[in-house]
């Protein structure tokens, strides 16, 4: 094998399904090895005396056949495949030479350059698989796997697709602001997408990495005519989908909270468009976090409720239950409530709040224009004003405001 060193290894990817694959040795090579055999669909037969206790778990269940016992001469008979990893290297230089004779592939973990074949680092994201070689160094190819598949499962390595496609929509939650805070699904399929409705408050860094043929449609600025704005924009999302584009509906935080996203789906559910629904982190517990207030804490507030504040407490279109919410004694959080938060300050503390419970307002929240100003209920409302407090802020109600990070 030694004269074939100094070429390259042809890299091939093997359909094993059904097929007889001999492992020798049930160690940790077995152990790392074995899972990747069993999802190829391969008829493994593992020939080891012990095996580590995954392994055996594996022949436990049925996954793989086990003949605790040596190697002797004949076992890679019918074999398409056979991996060598024993700690006998007499038994392990006679079933290589076997497999040389037999003309089938081996794996060797004690002697690569004896080795008719390596094998790569592999990792998978979403039906892609990347197998990495890079000779006799594998912690390179480790590495060299791990930056691609993270890069395709993020997002920040595209790959789209050529071939059958699927097109839908996918609303996808983008986090409270920060770029690095939304999942890595989303960004995934931000990557893969043709058009892209993006909503005001979502991560707008995020636009700015779109290849140049992705459409990018300010949601704010679709026209409404005679419809409603979300009317408009359920429209818009099933335009595009009907005519076989993948949208991306990016939305601030998670669809579902304030997001008006089950109006979304339900628009497209009726259209018969399919949808899939990705969950983002909400503004309500991600940008107190970012400031250092935590909305529960042990010994302080063992409940935190989210609340919306666009319509004053007053207003016959809430249904918020402000007297109720004032009886509790855990942390509010108040999304969307910068215009009315002297009122609902002043409602609180008409329903017995205290006039005193700390308060913390986020502008902005995980961006690089993040501000925290502190006030207390009785002073919220002036405090706003005097600040020039303007949307979007988190209102943060309650002791774990005053929580101080030093134990």
């Amino acid at each position: 094998m030694a004269e074939h060193a100094e070429h390259a290894a042809y890299p091939v990817g093997l359909r094993l399904s059904g097929r007889r694959v001999v492992v020798l040795g049930g160690g940790q090579v077995a152990q790392r090895r074995l899972p990747s055999l069993v999802a190829a669909g391969a008829d493994v037969l593992l020939i080891s005396p012990s095996a580590k206790p995954s392994v055996e778990a594996m022949a436990d269940t049925g996954e793989i056949r086990w003949e605790r016992r040596r190697y002797e001469p004949g076992d890679l008979a019918d074999a398409w495949y056979a991996l060598i990893s024993t700690d006998d290297p007499e038994a392990n230089t006679a079933a290589s030479q076997e497999a040389e004779d037999r003309r089938v592939w081996c794996v060797r973990s004690d002697d690569a350059e004896a080795a008719t074949a390596w094998t790569p680092a592999t990792g998978r994201s979403e039906g892609v698989t990347v197998a990495v070689l890079t000779g006799r160094d594998p912690r390179r190819s480790a590495a060299v796997r791990d930056a691609i598949v993270e890069g395709l499962r993020d997002g920040t390595l595209a790959a789209p697709h050529h071939r059958a496609r699927a097109t839908g929509v996918a609303l996808v939650g983008g986090g409270p602001g920060d770029p690095d805070l939304i999942t890595v699904r989303g960004r995934r399929l931000l990557a893969e997408a043709d058009v892209v409705i993006a909503d005001r408050l979502g991560p707008r860094d995020l636009l700015a990495e779109l290849p140049p043929h992705v459409e990018v449609i300010d949601a704010a600025k679709i026209p409404y005519g005679r419809f409603m704005a979300q009317e408009a924009i359920n429209n818009a999302l099933i335009e595009h989908a009907r005519a076989g584009k993948t949208v991306v509906r990016l939305k601030g935080g998670d669809p579902y909270v304030f997001g008006r996203g089950m109006e979304e789906l339900q628009a497209l559910a009726e259209a018969g468009i399919p949808c899939t629904v990705v969950p983002g982190i909400s503004s309500s517990i991600s940008v107190p976090s970012a400031v250092g207030v935590p909305v529960t804490h042990r010994g302080v507030a063992q409940e935190f409720t989210v609340v919306s504040g666009h319509v004053a407490p007053d207003d016959e279109r809430s249904t918020v239950d402000w007297s109720a919410l004032a009886r509790l004694r855990g942390t509010v959080v108040v999304l969307m409530g910068v215009e009315n938060s002297g009122a609902i300050a002043a409602t609180l503390i008409a329903h017995g709040r205290g006039a005193d419970t700390p308060v913390a307002v986020v502008q902005e929240g995980t961006t690089a224009a993040q501000r925290r100003v502190d006030a207390t209920l009785g002073t919220l409302g002036e405090t706003v004003r005097a600040e020039g407090i303007r949307p979007p802020a988190v209102i943060v109600i309650g002791d774990v405001v005053a929580v101080n990070p030093a134990p």
